[in-house]
């Protein structure tokens, strides 16, 4: 038992949190790296053995890409998909990659689009979206340079404009396939907008608008089962929100505390935990709901300080772990959102971390990956140190094939054993 603060800013007790599902995080449907943070979108892996400890001499082969940007490595089966951009005058051409995941050798290299270049955050990219993928095709997203689909072999199967995408931050969110669909998230300073394409077409199967005003489009959403039915859901600039993936009709929205809403959420023990993206209280919220369930279906929430928040949170068993670009590491009961530790990893970390194996793996924008064991205690476990080239940035999130880690800065693709 332990004090927190409620929405309405009084104190009060709480005693517990009844799980309403599912007692652990969810599970990934399959074994391929096939979106950002996995199958599921939560950044669990199901691998058995992945390296805790590792150095410049377990790099199994790096490619230096031609292009460069920030999406993370997607992989199903042999083949690894990443995305770039190179400036052409005042053009920017943007591509779609695909690498054998055992040689690391370059299978095809394809233009996707050749558009004027956006004005952007000076940490972002022109290709910082990652891709999806289902196996047969490629979904490559690139804000003003739209939305494109690959077959395996690199031939491109259709292209869709989405819009300007105003604001001068660029793009973060990445597409998922869901069933038939592409669900891609289109906030922006304008006309913002969730939108389902049919995955072999791009026929648009339905548009939602989105609230008024964003900041931008960064986060990516998930889909969670909810008592037989399934909810699509999505953090942003005002709080986190659920539609039906099958409509995009709204069911439900959470207000927030401070703004961005860049963090993807994640799920587990029948709750959805988000942190906001600048400074301000973390929370979770029971979904099921309809309308503005702020003040009913808001289970905990608790002071979160300490400067933005880019990377995503990652839920392993009982203890959620949320880390700001400062580096500082927060481990919190996930029941009741008490405070366990609060540990410098040291660094700065744009890339969202990875669970496996109950261990949590963190990627520093110098290449270096912090593996902590997280729990009511806090255990740093390993330091590890890439040995990557001077001068490049990791703002990327890691990858799993097989056992083994895909690393990618912004222009180099790592596999380490």
């Amino acid at each position: 038992m332990f004090r927190i603060t409620t929405f309405t800013g009084k104190i009060a007790v709480l005693f517990s949190v009844v799980p309403m599902l599912a007692v652990q995080a969810a599970e990934p449907e399959s074994s391929n790296w096939s979106r950002f943070r996995g199958p599921a979108g939560t950044g669990i892996s199901s691998a058995s053995n992945v390296p805790v400890e590792f150095g410049p001499s377990d790099v199994v082969w790096k490619t230096e890409l031609p292009v460069v940007g920030h999406s993370s490595p997607v992989e199903w089966g042999d083949r690894i998909f990443v995305t770039g951009a190179k400036a052409q005058g005042e053009s920017v051409e943007r591509h779609v990659i695909c690498v054998d995941a055992k040689s690391g050798k370059i299978l095809w290299d394809q233009t996707a689009a050749v558009v004027a270049g956006e004005t952007l955050h000076k940490m972002n990219s022109w290709a910082t979206p990652s891709c999806v993928t289902d196996g047969e095709r490629v979904v490559a997203f690139f804000g003003a340079g739209g939305l494109h689909c690959f077959d395996n072999a690199g031939v491109k199967q259709w292209s869709r404009d989405l819009g300007t995408f105003p604001g001068g931050w660029g793009v973060g969110a990445s597409p998922i396939i869901f069933e038939e669909m592409v669900i891609q998230n289109c906030d922006a300073e304008g006309d913002s907008f969730l939108v389902a394409l049919n995955k072999k077409t791009g026929e648009e199967i339905w548009r939602t608008p989105r609230e008024a005003k964003p900041r931008g489009g960064w986060s990516t959403p998930i889909v969670i089962d909810v008592k037989g039915h399934q909810e699509l859901v999505l953090n942003g600039e005002f709080g986190v929100a659920a539609y039906n993936p099958n409509t995009g009709e709204p069911l439900w929205t959470c207000t927030g505390f401070n703004g961005r809403g860049t963090p993807a959420p994640v799920w587990g023990h029948g709750l959805l935990y988000v942190v906001n993206g600048k400074s301000g209280d973390v929370y979770a919220v029971k979904p099921g709901g309809r309308g503005d369930v702020t003040k009913s279906h808001m289970a905990w929430h608790t002071d979160r300080r300490g400067g933005r928040d880019l990377p995503s949170p990652i839920l392993v068993d009982d203890c959620l772990v949320a880390i700001s670009m400062a580096g500082i590491a927060t481990g919190y009961d996930a029941h009741t959102g008490e405070e366990w530790w609060k540990e410098r990893l040291g660094g700065n970390y744009s890339g969202s971390p990875i669970a496996v194996g109950g261990k949590v793996y963190a990627l520093a924008e110098d290449g270096s990956v912090m593996v902590i064991k997280a729990g009511k205690k806090y255990e740093l476990v390993a330091k590890n140190e890439l040995g990557g080239r001077s001068g490049e940035i990791f703002r990327s999130s890691l990858g799993v094939v097989g056992d083994e880690l895909l690393i990618r800065s912004d222009r180099t693709l790592y596999r380490l054993r």
